[in-house]
């Protein structure tokens, strides 16, 4: 697509257009003879402007929208409620019909199921904050009865004290060197010549390394793959390293990190959340353009109406990045890292009923199994309800028959009634699932791609500088948007 709208400083064109330079012009005369707040409508010549959702006027610019947060996830909303807190007005604009982003509270045979972040843990300090001040207390589920781990002749029964012996020792064979690396786990810089030094390798060029026999790889490729999305070279070895490290360099605490469940839900938490932001929300809104001027901040959406506020919050994905149009344009940085890709990109979860299972079964699979872990996880008539994770190769998570192709991979006895699935990486407002760097990414991404650009703090797990791929991630990456944002744009407007 041909550029012809350059801001003000932007070398895009080398040069700014005719039309550019009146677009530019007009939007910002409007937003301040407005007082520096409002919302605009997409400049179209001689048309008659559309009606601001809700508004009742169709020439409405409307006061009192300091800061447009994009995206009503869990980083936007804390970012909201943050700067709710210091004084400011938020919008929040989000693509969905729904609030959660990668996070999405549903309901399936009648109980309550996550279609996407499920566990919470203790060494998560943030998120347990949040449940602290809302007063939201938490769930374990039901201990599993029968293990299967990858076998060579396919997945075999263990006892579960033999497993945790054997798969402990294997993952501490894997991160060795792990404290070395991420002393201080929650600054993963601190030791940059040895990240640096590391951060090129793939999970699977780790297993490499290893000298694994062929049973052992099989037990830890079905980890590296699982959350690579699939495909071992896909994720770096930093990037589980330092999960391992901020779980304690162990595995009673890799496996606490995924033990809760929030119980009203993450979209529970999250709602409790946005009322306190008493933020104005804008759902079914997508963003296709963001402007950023001297003058403040333009958020288009696709639906035609364009936005103004002193400073804007981009929160939604990184690998959602490269379908908004920025200008003057993303920074070097934050251009890599939308085209690399940081979520990973195959991922999907698929609930479902099952029925023929005598007891509750925990299943991991190995790289290029159908299933990376397969859980049961309650009870219902007639069955109970299993969740599986399912990466490369890709299953139809809306069709019972192949559904049930790939659970009776782990479990032949098995029939499969009902399902419910959600592919991330289809999602258009996703493009990915949870967030887990790339080789090489960590060493010369962070911290530039955390920085403020012009008006525009940037809010997503993706890019946290601890938990990444998880809420608290999230979290932490609200939190210091809307500290970058109160810094920009020092005391709010006054407003009417």
């Amino acid at each position: 697509m041909t550029n012809d709208r350059v801001v003000p400083g932007a070398s895009s064109a080398g040069h700014l257009t005719r039309r550019s330079l009146v677009r530019t012009a007009g939007l910002s005369a409007l937003a301040l003879s407005a007082g520096g707040l409002g919302i605009l409508t997409s400049p179209a010549a001689a048309a008659p402007l559309p009606a601001d959702p809700g508004s009742g006027d169709t020439n409405a610019v409307l006061p009192g929208r300091d800061v447009i947060v994009v995206g009503a996830g869990y980083a936007g909303v804390v970012a909201a409620r943050e700067l709710r807190a210091r004084g400011f007005r938020p919008v929040i604009l989000e693509a969905r019909n729904r609030i959660g982003g990668r996070t999405w509270t549903s309901t399936f045979q009648g109980q309550q199921v996550e279609l996407g972040a499920q566990w919470i843990g203790p060494a998560q300090p943030l998120v347990n904050a949040e449940l602290q001040r809302y007063g939201v207390g938490t769930l374990t589920g039901t201990p599993p009865t029968r293990l299967l781990m990858p076998g060579l002749n396919g997945p075999q029964q263990v006892g579960f004290e033999a497993a945790d012996t054997r798969y402990g020792a294997l993952m501490e064979r894997l991160f060795e060197g792990s404290r070395d690396l991420f002393p201080q786990p929650t600054n993963p810089l601190l030791r940059s010549d040895l990240v640096s030094a590391m951060d090129s390798v793939s999970l699977r060029a780790r297993l490499d390394q290893l000298g694994l026999s062929p049973e052992d790889r099989l037990w830890l490729s079905g980890t590296t793959a699982g959350y690579s999305g699939g495909d071992s070279n896909i994720g770096a070895y930093t990037a589980l390293a330092q999960w391992w490290a901020l779980a304690g360099y162990n595995l009673a605490g890799y496996d606490a990190a995924m033990s809760k469940r929030i119980a009203p839900g993450m979209t529970g938490l999250l709602q409790r959340i946005l009322t306190d932001a008493n933020a104005e929300l804008h759902l079914n809104s997508p963003v296709a353009e963001i402007t950023d001027t001297p003058a403040g901040v333009f958020v288009t959406t696709t639906t035609g109406f364009t936005y103004y506020a002193v400073a804007a919050v981009i929160a939604v994905p990184v690998n959602v990045w490269k379908t908004i149009r920025f200008y003057p344009g993303l920074s070097a940085v934050r251009a890599q890292a939308t085209t690399q890709g940081v979520g990973v990109p195959n991922s999907s979860k698929i609930w479902m009923k099952v029925t023929g299972l005598p007891d509750r079964v925990v299943a991991r699979g190995t790289e290029g199994d159908p299933f990376t872990t397969l859980l049961s996880q309650g009870d219902v008539s007639g069955g109970q309800i299993m969740v599986g994770f399912n990466s490369l190769p890709r299953v139809d998570g809306d069709s019972i028959p192949a559904v049930q192709a790939a659970l009776r991979h782990f479990l032949p006895e098995a029939s499969v009634t009902a399902v419910l699935a959600q592919d991330w990486g289809r999602d258009p407002y996703s493009l990915g699932s949870w967030a887990l760097r790339r080789p090489g990414q960590l060493s010369t991404q962070l911290p530039a791609i955390q920085a403020p650009q012009g008006r525009l703090a940037f809010a997503t797990g993706d890019i946290a500088s601890g938990w990444v791929g998880f809420v608290e991630g999230a979290i932490e990456s609200g939190l210091r948007a809307a500290g970058q944002v109160a810094a920009m744009a020092g005391s709010p407007y006054a407003v009417a």
